[in-house]
């Protein structure tokens, strides 16, 4: 395994058999599959992102990781999401 910069260890292309390659790729497959499935019929997770991103790069904070806990945490968001769902089946 080679030592990547930093001290990290990367991909050891001999550790795993070519059957096992081929597992662990169509498990990947299957797993992109099945989180763009559960994303597509979850349309509040998408809000959640887009919203913390929107937010994120409109302020531009100096402590990410503090302002994410203030926005996830946030006691009005459940409603804010709520109210743009309601928003976005009336649209459609």
């Amino acid at each position: 395994m080679a030592t990547l910069q930093g001290g990290l260890l990367g991909p050891d292309p001999g550790a795993l058999s070519p059957a096992q390659q081929e597992q662990l790729r169509d498990f990947k497959i299957q797993t992109r599959i099945a989180n763009e499935k559960y994303l597509r019929t979850h349309k509040e997770v998408d809000l959640l992102i887009s919203g913390f991103f929107r937010e994120m790069f409109l302020k531009r904070p100096d402590n990410i990781q503090e302002f994410a806990a203030d926005y996830f945490t946030d006691p009005r968001l459940p409603n804010k999401i709520h109210m743009q769902l309601i928003k976005e089946k009336k649209a459609a």
